[in-house]
């Protein structure tokens, strides 16, 4: 039997792609398989797939015939995946050697449906370590109580789906697959519904994924229209939050974090292309009248000076005449 999946999705990442494969044969072991998913690259990020498929141990080759971005590539990986356990990396990230045989003994070791571990952070040459919010390291909890306090960084804000493993029952439960679509964001309604509906996680304190950032091609370095899927992302966060037994509690925690994202963007929206600033706008204008108004207003009140005026501005906006497509 497979012990290990490791799904990595890749997408015009030619010069990044042999580090990542090589950082994978690094951690090669013949009950491990690395599911290549080239999401219909348009460089030469197939080929070096494909000889990769010849010569990495345990490569198993996807090609999309078209784009579905990085949601949609992760889920082919979910559904060809063997494995016990199974985790993520990007096609344009490394790992350190033997990481994941270290991290499928810790997931081994603790028995929970899923673990969370720390990361650095690669900028140009700075290295920066980034620990997932949660202080206990190496005890099972309940994933419900590391959603709150809504006023602080959370275990469901540190979204890093390849910050991890899972175990596949998981799979079967119907809770680690992702929204089918999703260009950028996607991680955010899959964290809040693992947290909400899995039995039991840990957090692990190995550090061996190296995130890197500032790639050209990558969407946060890019304004177009594909940026503003994170409303649909945190529509989606809201309205099943809202439908959860314990809603009371936790959407304020939800709502909160979506008028943070929705400021962080306005805060800088002169890298969005004109249109899309308007849409931006516009989007995030309907997004605010329809959350849970009364929740809205505290999320707001407790929020510094700077972006609560910058959401309430946003919120009078008059609504258009037709709606907004989003």
């Amino acid at each position: 039997m497979v012990k290990l999946s490791v799904i990595v999705p890749f997408y015009n990442v030619q010069q990044y792609a042999p580090d990542t494969l090589k950082s994978l044969r690094a951690n090669a072991r013949e009950d491990f398989e690395f599911i290549l998913v080239d999401d219909c690259s348009r460089d030469e990020t197939p080929d070096i797939l494909a000889r990769a498929e010849r010569e990495l141990p345990g490569a198993v080759y996807v090609r999309h015939e078209k784009n579905g971005g990085l949601a949609t590539a992760r889920n082919t990986g979910i559904d060809a995946a063997h494995g016990e356990y199974l985790t993520f990396l990007d096609g344009d990230d490394w790992l350190a050697p033997g990481y994941y045989e270290q991290l499928v003994s810790s997931i081994e070791r603790l028995g929970c449906d899923f673990v969370r571990t720390d990361h650095v952070q690669c900028t140009a040459r700075a290295r920066t370590i980034h620990r997932v919010p949660h202080g206990r390291r190496g005890v099972v909890l309940n994933p419900r109580d590391a959603i709150l306090p809504a006023d602080r960084s959370t275990s469901v804000d540190y979204a890093y789906a390849w910050a991890g493993m899972y175990h596949r029952r998981l799979v079967d439960r119907g809770l680690l697959h992702f929204t089918d679509g999703l260009r950028t964001a996607e991680d955010r309604p899959w964290i809040w519904k693992l947290h909400r509906e899995a039995d039991s996680f840990a957090t692990v304190g190995l550090l061996g994924v190296f995130y890197r950032r500032g790639v050209a091609s990558s969407l946060t370095q890019i304004g177009d229209v594909r940026q503003l899927d994170f409303i649909r992302a945190f529509d989606q966060v809201v309205a099943e939050t809202a439908a959860d037994r314990d809603a009371e509690k936790l959407l304020p925690k939800a709502v909160r974090t979506y008028c943070a994202i929705i400021s962080h963007h306005l805060g800088s929206i002169e890298r969005f292309e004109p249109a899309v600033a308007r849409k931006l706008k516009s989007m995030s204008a309907v997004a605010l009248r329809n959350m849970p108004q009364d929740v809205l207003d505290d999320a707001l009140d407790s929020m510094d000076v700077q972006r609560a005026t910058r959401l309430r501005r946003l919120r009078r906006r008059p609504a258009p005449a037709t709606g907004v497509a989003a």
